[in-house]
């Protein structure tokens, strides 16, 4: 790899290793969204809820005077109980689930993450191998699966959001009111950086273009 092209690969596989984390916080945390019920009474108890790809926790909060007829915010103290959808965990006494979450939304995503991750785990591998001596064109394969991976989280984003609308919308939920919290901002920055990023690899580990008329890419000198 010549020396020009060097620092713009270390800097795009930085951004791409930020991309990884914030995939993985995504993935494994359960903040994609909060939901909230109507409250009819101040100073009464509601139950808000927040969840991921694998799990819903309810919160029990104590309401406070207010103009809001919703429960929370979220991050007022009280109970909490988690417990992973049904369909992950057949076991598991959660009849909550099948009220308020969309299944086959559910499993949609979730399934589609673990694409993005597998993905993931598969550019990483080939950008490690790139780093031995005369390995550098396995830095395109990577940037493919990086990019595949940046896509499969935009696809994961995109269905958790319409499985949110489709709870509010439906009559058979009793939330009112929703916003997107941090592991949903971390999944769409995710997207953004291993899409990008990919793109970028792939630009800065191909060969040198030929730079006159008469110079065909065999003839221009080789890349170190």
């Amino acid at each position: 790899m010549s020396q020009t092209k060097a620092p713009k690969v270390r800097a795009t596989l930085f951004c791409i290793l930020v991309g990884v984390v914030l995939a993985m916080v995504a993935v494994v945390t359960d903040h994609w969204a909060v939901l909230s019920p109507e409250v009819e009474h101040h100073n009464a108890t509601c139950e808000a809820a927040h969840f991921g790809l694998w799990r819903i926790c309810i919160k029990r909060i104590v309401t406070s005077g207010g103009k809001d007829k919703t429960c929370g915010p979220i991050s007022l103290p009280g109970e909490k109980n988690c417990s992973y959808f049904r369909h992950f965990n057949p076991g598991e006494t959660s009849e909550i689930f099948e009220v308020t979450t969309q299944k086959e939304y559910s499993i949609s995503a979730a399934a589609i993450a673990i694409f993005s991750l597998g993905f993931i785990i598969m550019g990483t591998i080939c950008a490690l191998l790139s780093f031995r001596k005369k390995r550098d064109y396995l830095l395109r394969p990577a940037s493919m699966f990086y990019a595949f991976a940046g896509l499969c989280l935009f696809v994961s984003v995109e269905v958790t959001r319409q499985s949110v609308k489709r709870m509010i919308d439906s009559e058979h939920t009793v939330w009112i009111d929703y916003y997107y919290s941090w592991s949903f901002a971390c999944a769409c920055a995710a997207f953004v950086l291993l899409f990008l990023g990919g793109l970028a690899l792939l630009l800065f580990s191909l060969p040198r273009m030929p730079q006159n008329p008469w110079e065909s890419c065999m003839d221009a000198e080789p890349e170190h």
